[in-house]
């Protein structure tokens, strides 16, 4: 999340589906670009993380809005959840009551931060056919932000941007747990601890501030191990996702509308642009050779907030 308060008064834009992008910079291992959904900006329905579904669709969060959305695989669009209001939110660094890391459990159950600066800050569930529960309580100091799941071991991780903490919650419920805090999870101005990812034995957090991805190993009895910064340079990056491939990951530079690949030999190419349709990416995902990249629209003139989708080749 790398979020400017100017979001007031833009004009809405229509839900137009299935949109292709007119001109492309699309770079190899990434090809067809198009934009699946556009999402109504001044309604707040600004798409921060996302998580992918089985038959290539995916479900999002819509930050201002507090409402969750699927985008199926053809495009078409549907609230899913809409987290309760709040009557005075003093979320840290916005003002507003935000939804940002979603997780999804094998069952289509699914998991997300929720952020208001008071007592309903926490991680809250969503299953099919129910109203959304608070299952742990977060500091509402802090901004949540990336969530992942262990799916195996049922515990969620939640990173922290303000409070520079990856949180380990129960995905049953319970008292959360400071996991892991480190001056290298921390922000130097705005934005630390953004995107986290279960990759390889270990929790991924990026830190925007800074321009890094860490790696934090899981250790045999669940503690953290020690932090390890694994990337830098990747100035303004919100959040990532692994292709499959090794460390191999796609990263989000929000400002700089650009998705970069990133190779385990730490090779870098520039792989989707505004040209592509990006409008300030937020979180990209990788399943079945589909990527998908949400668009917050925070900056970009005239704002589009928007699902892309694009075909990872593996060579």
């Amino acid at each position: 999340m790398y979020r400017s308060t100017r979001l007031a008064g833009a004009a809405a834009l229509a839900l137009v589906l299935l949109a292709p992008a007119s001109a492309t910079a699309v770079a190899p291992p990434l090809a067809a670009p198009y934009v699946a959904a556009h999402f109504d900006f001044a309604a707040g329905q600004l798409p921060e993380n996302l998580v992918p579904e089985p038959d290539g669709g995916a479900v999002l969060t819509l930050l201002r809005s507090r409402q969750v959305a699927r985008v199926g695989p053809d495009g078409q669009v549907a609230i899913l959840a809409t987290l309760p209001a709040v009557d005075r939110p003093a979320t840290p660094l916005f003002g507003y009551a935000a939804l940002t890391g979603i997780a999804r459990a094998e069952d289509g159950t699914l998991f997300v931060n929720y952020v208001t600066g008071e007592a309903s800050t926490g991680v809250w569930r969503i299953r099919p056919g129910c109203p959304p529960e608070r299952i742990a309580a977060l500091p509402p100091e802090g901004i949540p932000n990336g969530l992942t799941l262990d799916q195996e071991h049922g515990m969620l991780y939640a990173a922290d941007s303000v409070l520079g903490t990856v949180w380990r919650i129960p995905a049953d419920g319970g008292v959360p747990e400071a996991w892991a805090t480190a001056d290298e999870l921390r922000p130097v101005g705005f934005i630390g601890a953004n995107g986290a990812r279960l990759h390889d034995g270990a929790v991924w957090v990026s830190n925007t501030d800074r321009g890094t991805v860490l790696r934090i190993p899981v250790a045999p009895d669940g503690s953290a191990g020690p932090v390890e910064t694994r990337l830098t340079g990747l100035d303004g990056i919100d959040d990532f996702g692994f292709t499959g491939r090794d460390d191999d990951l796609l990263a989000a530079r929000n400002v700089a509308d650009e998705v970069v690949h990133v190779a385990t030999g730490g090779t870098r190419t520039v792989v989707l642009t505004r040209q592509d349709g990006l409008s300030n990416p937020t979180s990209v995902t990788v399943c079945g050779g589909r990527v998908q990249v949400t668009d917050g629209a925070f900056f970009t003139q005239p704002p589009d907030p928007n699902l892309l989708r694009a075909e990872l080749h593996s060579s």
